[in-house]
This record gives C-alpha cells, sequence and structure tokens, in this order.
C-alpha cells in the first residue's frame, strides 16, 4: 500500500520519547519521529480535568505499517492508558511518499 501515514502521541518527557522513536526506527516501523518540546496538555482522566507538562512526538510511517507501530507504542509507552492516535495522510509529495516506502520493502 502507497502513501504515508503519521502517529501523535504525548510523551511525559524528551527522553521516554526518544527510546519510544528510536525502537520503533529498529523495528523498521517508522522512517522519522519528530520530537517537540514541551506541550501543554489539557484533558479529562477519570472525570475530572486535569493538565501535564508532556513532549510531543509525531512519526511518520505507511498505511500498511501504522497498525503495527501504534500497537507497538503501546507497549513501550510507560501511561497507564497512552494518546495514540494515527491516520493516513491524505496527500503526500511524492519523494516523501517514495522514502516511506522502503519501510514495506523491508518487511
Amino acid at each position: 500500500m502507497n502513501g504515508a501515514a503519521l502517529i501523535w502521541c504525548p510523551c511525559p518527557d524528551q527522553e521516554c520519547a526518544r527510546r519510544i522513536a528510536g525502537q520503533l526506527l529498529a523495528d523498521g516501523l517508522i522512517a522519522c519521529a519528530n520530537i517537540l518540546p514541551q506541550v501543554e496538555s489539557l484533558f479529562l482522566w477519570e472525570g475530572k480535568a486535569d493538565s501535564a507538562q508532556e513532549v510531543g512526538m509525531l512519526c511518520k510511517t505507511t498505511p500498511a505499517q501504522i497498525e503495527a507501530a501504534i500497537a507497538r507504542i503501546g507497549t513501550l509507552h510507560p501511561y497507564e492508558t497512552p494518546a495514540i492516535i494515527g491516520w493516513h495522510a491524505d496527500a503526500a509529495h511524492p519523494p516523501t511518499a517514495q522514502w516511506l516506502g522502503g519501510l514495506d520493502r523491508m518487511i
């Protein structure tokens, strides 16, 4: 399956995001991860409003790898219920899609 897919996941800190991203790269499940500096998250948890300082992680992968990458993040993430959200990109620059397609050839 051609194309691009993205996965968003906040992490408790930069070290956690780097560890998860490094493992996903080693597993061949993503081609790239962008780790964004501190973000403030406002959320509902167990019926109460809460907030936390987190680090954002945006992973680039393929439609063929997205489900496996999401599942792997779930096993590596320290949160009880991590917010892991993936979606298929509607469009990608052709060279980017070709680069990402290399992941599928690794399977």
